[in-house]
C-alpha cells in the first residue's frame, strides 16, 4: 500500500515512537499543534472511523485502552484532547484511521 501510516507501521518510514505493540503504534506528530502531539494508529489499515466494524473493533478497543497510559507517560496529567477527523469535510489528511493526542498546555476551546 502507498499509505504513509502503513509505511510508518512497517518501519519503512522512520518515526519517533512513543509506544508500539502488535496492534498499534503511537509516535510524535511531525507538525505538532500543541507541546505534546502524539498520533496513534492501528497497524491494520482502517481508512477512517466510518470503517470500524465488528471485524476490527477489537483493535480500536485496544487503542482506547492504551491512550490513557500513553498520555500519562507523555506527562499529560492535567488532561488532553483526543481528536479523530473523519472524511474530507473534517479535513482528514491521511486515509488511515488515526487519533491525535494533544496537550501540554491549556488548549483553546475552539481548537479541533
Amino acid at each position: 500500500m502507498d499509505c504513509i501510516f502503513c509505511k510508518i507501521a512497517r518501519n519503512e518510514i522512520p518515526s519517533k515512537k512513543i509506544y508500539e505493540d502488535d496492534y498499534m503504534l503511537a509516535f510524535n506528530d511531525i507538525n505538532p499543534q500543541a507541546p505534546v502531539h502524539i498520533l496513534v494508529i492501528p497497524k491494520q489499515h482502517i481508512p477512517s472511523l466510518d470503517e470500524i466494524n465488528t471485524g476490527n473493533s477489537d483493535v480500536i478497543a485496544k487503542i482506547f485502552e492504551c491512550i490513557p497510559p500513553i498520555a500519562a507517560s507523555a506527562g499529560l496529567i492535567n488532561g488532553y484532547r483526543l481528536i479523530s477527523n473523519c472524511g474530507s469535510d473534517a479535513c482528514q489528511s491521511v486515509g488511515h484511521l488515526h487519533f491525535h493526542i494533544l496537550g501540554g498546555r491549556q488548549l483553546p476551546a475552539n481548537m479541533a
